[in-house]
């Protein structure tokens, strides 16, 4: 989680730092429709890499919006899942996925 120091002023630059990429963004689309592995994660978003799938699972881990589940077997499996503020952000993504229908009809609309 960010500390009180490193919070924005500004509530929606809060929000911008903690899912304002467009990795975190596609990571917690994928999320809100169930747990996922890593590997069937990088296969599910196109230009990602194994790098940059690391990184961002484990800053949005730290942040408290992912959990991440180790099962004890070999060889160990390991699942992602929106934790339950993550999950608080569900309203958000919708509305982002209806803003965006919505200007795809109307660009496909205007040509």
């Amino acid at each position: 989680m960010l500390t009180k120091a490193e919070l924005p002023d500004c509530p929606v630059a809060t929000t911008v730092q903690l899912i304002g990429n467009k990795w975190k963004l596609l990571i917690l689309r994928n999320l809100m429709a169930r747990p996922w592995r890593f590997n069937e994660m990088l296969r599910s978003i196109p230009g990602i890499s194994q790098k940059v799938l690391t990184d961002n699972l484990r800053a949005l881990e730290k942040d408290g919006i992912i959990s991440r589940t180790v099962f004890p077997e070999v060889p160990p499996r390991v699942e992602y899942a929106l934790s339950e503020l993550g999950d608080s952000m569900r309203p958000i993504i919708d509305a982002m996925q209806a803003w965006g229908v919505n200007y795809q009809k109307m660009v496909r609309d205007t040509k």
